[in-house]
């Protein structure tokens, strides 16, 4: 089975806590801070592995995991880093936030390995805060919580050429006889409901990757049947294979056929219409004559594309079909493909620290990032811990931002789940 989609849940490790730690040497009564630093949480990577071309592992499995790094300790010792994750998926996976639907990464090139979730920072030792003012810190930083997030991922098959068509114009019989691709073939809509890969190899030690892309309807590009899953491999080729049914065998009009499928490329993605075709005008085995295929090489004229009269059931035609895409192929250079400019790439741990102050029933409400991170390094039954968290909150502008607000003696802040009264 295919798989092209799937939706899986990844989690960054937890960075260790610092370490609350005082020197204790004979003959030495206060040594002075020891604490060391916890480990960074283990992080989230997704890496291309060349052997796989689906995406059914994640049908199984939905939730992958980092490592926690460990707590500082006394002497200077520092926490262990958390295991990092690496999760293998096939190259042309696009992983997408989907909260917000934004791209975070496009793992299109062979060997990449993205980073999609940083593991926690390890909070600091108590060593770190010691002063010539404050020289027993009995406060340590936390280490901060690993991300979490859902995210999607969708495979778009890389090829160097697409069949395009209809249902049952004969796009797989025309696969399974140009490659080493056993498909399945037969006289069905839908037969193919997976994308196929394969390699036409011809004289000369030439070859190309082929792509059987399953069958477009009318409709395609609004979501009707399987058809948005199935434009977005028309994406990521550099040519089209456009099979057209010149014989009318379904009782449709070759023409019609021809000019609804590109209507669905151009809905779908502007630059899908505007990507060079070869028109192969199949089934002329059974073709009474030849009206059909005059009319549809007039309409594929008129877009500037070549069209050529093949029996992918005998074989006639194959040859020159695919020596001309051969030929084609080598002036049309293989580009870093990219996704479309309403997408934007954007990283998950790219968020800014800042705060935000805001009134509530009469309180002075302080929320944000970087407030809360103050707040893990805080021993609130400590003085001197206390007097570091007022003094950083005035470093970071959040007392300004209170007096700007009108803030008097007396009012109460609150900060998460700690209230203070406020004096200045």
């Amino acid at each position: 089975m295919f798989i092209d989609y799937a939706k899986i849940y990844i989690i960054s490790g937890n960075g260790g806590n610092g370490a609350i730690s005082f020197r204790r040497e004979k003959y030495i009564a206060n040594g002075g801070p020891d604490g060391g630093d916890g480990g960074r949480g283990g992080s989230v990577y997704f890496q291309v592995d060349l052997g796989l071309n689906t995406l059914m592992d994640f049908r199984y499995k939905k939730k992958f995991s980092a490592g926690n790094g460990e707590n500082g300790s006394g002497s200077r010792c520092n926490g262990k880093k958390g295991t990092d994750i690496y999760i293998k998926v096939p190259q042309g996976t696009v992983i997408k936030d989907e909260e917000t639907g934004k791209i975070i990464a496009d793992l299109s090139k062979e060997g990449q390995v993205e980073c999609i979730l940083q593991g926690g920072k390890g909070g600091k030792g108590n060593c770190h805060f010691a002063t010539a003012t404050r020289q027993i810190p009995n406060f340590a930083e936390t280490g901060e919580p690993g991300k979490e997030k859902t995210i999607i991922l969708e495979l778009k098959l890389i090829a160097d050429v697409g069949l395009l068509g209809y249902p049952n114009v004969g796009k797989s019989t025309l696969l399974s006889r140009m490659t080493d691709n056993k498909v399945k073939v037969a006289n069905y809509h839908f037969t193919t409901i997976d994308p196929n890969l394969g390699v036409v190899k011809l004289e000369g030690n030439r070859s190309f990757v082929l792509a059987d892309i399953p069958g477009l309807i009318e409709g395609a590009s609004e979501g009707v049947g399987l058809g948005l899953q199935f434009l977005r491999h028309v994406e990521r080729t550099r040519l089209l294979i456009h099979v057209v049914d010149v014989a009318g065998t379904e009782g449709r009009d070759p023409v019609e056929d021809f000019e609804k499928i590109n209507n669905e490329l151009a809905k779908y993605d502007e630059k899908l219409a505007n990507k060079l075709q070869i028109v192969a005008a199949n089934k002329i085995d059974v073709l009474d004559n030849d009206d059909n295929f005059n009319k549809l090489s007039k309409a594929a004229k008129a877009k500037g594309f070549e069209i050529y009269k093949i029996s992918a059931v005998t074989g006639e035609g194959l040859s020159e079909l695919f020596n001309r895409v051969y030929e084609v192929l080598q002036t049309i250079p293989k580009v870093e493909f990219e996704v479309s400019n309403e997408e934007t790439y954007y990283t998950l741990d790219d968020e800014e620290e800042t705060f935000e102050v805001h009134r509530k029933d009469g309180k002075f409400i302080v929320t944000g990032k970087q407030v809360e991170n103050l707040m893990r390094r805080i021993n609130f039954s400590d003085y001197e811990s206390l007097a570091y968290f007022h003094l950083n909150l005035r470093k970071i502008g959040v007392d300004g931002e209170l007096r700007k607000q009108g803030i008097k003696n007396g009012d109460i802040v609150q900060i998460f789940d700690w209230e203070f009264e406020y004096e200045e």
